[in-house]
């Protein structure tokens, strides 16, 4: 069963792009609003879920640890059921979007879209997440900053990566792309380079 999705945008746009949440907050995030809205002025339409820790955690108001992979996993094939993958883009911030990264290929999807990935668990380089990015075929579009702790740019560029994934790397940004006031940039900046980085990398899909 497909969880709720929270539509933005019209049913007219050439592509669809379904958004899942990191591991600890949800959907409505004002990051995962930012990218959600901007998208829509940019002609596309998108889709928000959560999966079932986190909606249940909406309900109740107690907090779960993440559903187990398989779930979560599981959920995202629903999500592409109900939407359809011919016009679909599929991703999402952190541990969504890594997830979203697992059933590209199987789910024949147009794109995916990630908002800071996990490449690692934070301190933990030596045990990289990148194993079936070596061999992706679905082209990809990661927004990475450069000092993530799940990835940072000196780590990441030296994983073997797929030629399908491009990589935008925001200046200074954290895992939310945010940079440090000593850097002279600011979120928003980071965050609107991203968004056109992505509404570039739509449109040439589309």
């Amino acid at each position: 069963m497909s969880p709720a999705l929270l539509w933005n945008g019209p049913k007219s746009a050439p592509l669809t792009i379904a958004l899942a949440h990191g591991a600890g907050a949800p959907m409505d995030t004002p990051f995962m609003t930012f990218f959600a809205e901007g998208l829509v002025a940019q002609g596309f339409r998108v889709a928000r879920f959560e999966f079932p820790y986190m909606a249940a955690r909406r309900e109740t108001g107690k907090r779960k640890p993440p559903d187990r992979q398989p779930v979560l996993l599981e959920t995202w094939r629903d999500v592409i059921a109900e939407i359809g993958a011919k016009t679909l883009v599929i991703g999402g911030k952190s541990m969504g979007g890594r997830m979203a990264s697992l059933i590209a290929d199987e789910a024949k999807v147009r794109g995916l879209l990630c908002l800071g990935y996990p490449f690692y668990g934070a301190g933990r380089k030596d045990k990289p997440r990148t194993e079936h990015l070596k061999s992706l075929k679905t082209p990809t579009l990661i927004c990475q900053g450069t000092r993530d702790p799940m990835g940072n740019q000196e780590a990441v560029s030296a994983l073997t990566l797929s030629e399908a994934i491009r990589i935008h790397w925001a200046e200074d940004g954290d895992h939310d792309l945010k940079p440090r006031r000593t850097s002279g940039r600011t979120h928003d900046q980071n965050l609107t380079a991203a968004l056109d980085a992505a509404a570039s990398f739509l449109s040439a899909l589309a």
